[in-house]
């Protein structure tokens, strides 16, 4: 029970981190404004994304594609809850990384429903190579999956321990 918990303080830790840094954004940038953070590198920028991970239909309008993301995020968060609902007492490890990928989906989804487009912000670079502008929130979906791939290739479904 504790550490289920803990693992629902991560993922509104997420949820929280994300929206404070997307309101500090919003309140303190335009639009498609860049600050130079680290030169070469790394600057913060204000842009939106209206679809999911690196731009992926990010098309103006497109109110099916809206509630066709807005239904999948919540069938995902649904079936990611079930999951660590299943594992998360034998399982540390992977409880928490399920945590950060629930915080993240979240937090995107927050942003999803009160402004039909997510804001992102972090955007690193080398020389004119552009990895696609992101946020909290996608970072702890990344981690998160990483993390949850990570574990899967080393102990598999855990069949192999218990002897089935």
């Amino acid at each position: 029970m504790k550490r289920n918990v803990l693992f629902a303080m991560t993922s509104l830790a997420v949820v929280i981190l994300d929206q404070i840094s997307k309101l500090a954004v919003l309140r303190t940038m335009r639009v498609h404004e860049t600050i130079s953070v680290i030169p070469g590198f790394f600057n913060l920028v204000h842009v939106r994304n209206r679809g999911v991970a690196f731009g992926i239909l990010n098309r103006p309008g497109g109110d099916l594609s809206y509630y066709l993301l807005i239904g999948a995020t919540l069938l995902v968060v649904m079936f990611l809850l079930l999951w660590f609902r299943k594992i998360s007492g034998a399982h540390g490890s992977a409880g928490f990384a399920l945590s950060l990928v629930i915080g993240g989906a979240i937090g995107n989804l927050i942003d999803r429903i009160r402004l039909r487009e997510v804001v992102d912000f972090l955007d690193l670079y080398i020389g004119s190579f552009h990895w696609p502008a992101f946020n909290v929130a996608d970072s702890a979906v990344s981690v998160g999956s990483i993390w949850l791939a990570f574990l899967l290739l080393r102990h598999g479904n855990g069949k192999e321990r218990q002897g089935g």
